[in-house]
């Protein structure tokens, strides 16, 4: 009896054993951003999500662990030829998705090595079709034709290549001292044009200052000719006018008029020898009481157009006759 209840729990103890294995090869569990390819007698069948999944032990098997997040991937340094046979030296980097699980396994072998060789052979063969000035100022668009180039040679294998940078592209020595030496010439250059141009602009302003000038001063004198002119006419009329006013008074028998333009232009020559800078001593025969009566006359004249003479008899025997300017 003892020896028949060790055999069931022995069979007991197998079966529960088996159940465990079964059930550990039927139950998989797959983490997040990973597709497991599930190969039945060694055939593709399908592909395991994120979670927990059933599969027929011992018939399913899982084939391969696919990591189906963005990756990246480094490509090394390697020597291009430009167009212009200037050799530079390039790296970048790479980045990829897995979308299909079942083609990055069984369409290709060694994906990323695949990526990896694909990428740097159409590095040399896009960055080759450019000169030296275009490789070192269009790096966008190198970029831009390696990720479609790249992408559309890659997408049979159920990936999609999300970016392609160049990192470092680096010429030789040589041909940094020239691109130096070219750059300090042209920043030269730019610094003699810029002060020439600054030179030409002064140039110009200064001859604009000048003809501004020169246009003012021509207005100014312009102006002053018109003034002194205006104001000689004004002296014309005004001398002829007392002129003529002289030469009615002399009509009407008025002494004081005479007078008054004898003794104005009496003054006018002696202040015109007084002033002359070659006269140092002045002796003429010149009597006092000549210019003293002439000046009385004009006094008189004033009296008489202000309506002043008040009394006829303080000057009337001054005023009746011409003073005379001879010695006796």
């Amino acid at each position: 009896m003892f020896d028949m209840f060790e055999g069931v729990s022995l069979f007991v103890l197998i079966l529960l054993v088996l159940f465990i294995i079964i059930l550990y090869q039927a139950i998989k569990t797959v983490p997040q951003g990973y597709g497991y390819t599930v190969e039945r007698l060694g055939r593709y069948t399908r592909t395991l999500t994120p979670g927990l999944n059933i599969i027929i032990p011992f018939v399913d098997r899982i084939g391969a662990r696919m990591n189906m997040m963005e990756q990246v991937l480094e490509v090394p340094s390697q020597e291009v030829i430009t167009r212009d046979n200037a050799m530079v030296t390039v790296d970048g980097v790479s980045f990829y998705q897995v979308l299909d699980a079942a083609k990055a396994t069984y369409e290709v072998n060694n994906l990323e090595l695949a990526i990896l060789n694909i990428t740097m052979t159409n590095i040399r063969t896009v960055m080759g079709s450019m000169d030296l000035d275009s490789l070192l100022s269009q790096r966008d668009e190198i970029n831009q034709r390696l990720l479609s180039v790249v992408d559309a040679a890659t997408s049979p294998w159920g990936i999609k290549v999300t970016r392609i940078e160049i990192k470092d592209i680096v010429p030789p020595r040589d041909l940094i001292d020239a691109m130096a030496r070219q750059m300090k010439a042209e920043r030269e250059k730019r610094a003699v044009v810029l002060e020439a141009e600054g030179q030409r602009q002064s140039e110009i302003l200064r001859a604009e200052g000048l003809k501004q000038s020169v246009v003012l001063a021509a207005e100014g004198d312009k102006e002053a000719a018109f003034r002194e002119a205006e104001a000689r006419e004004r002296s014309a009329e005004a001398e002829a006018k007392a002129t003529q006013m002289v030469s009615v008074a002399i009509a009407e028998g008025d002494i004081q008029a005479v007078n008054y333009f004898v003794a104005t232009k009496y003054v006018s020559a002696l202040e015109k020898i007084a002033s002359a800078p070659n006269q140092k001593v002045l002796m003429l025969p010149v009597e006092a009481a000549s210019v003293i009566g002439s000046i009385g006359g004009i006094a008189e004249l004033a009296r008489a157009a202000f309506g002043g003479e008040g009394d006829g008899s303080d000057g009337g025997g001054r005023s009746g006759r011409v003073p005379s300017t001879r010695k006796p």
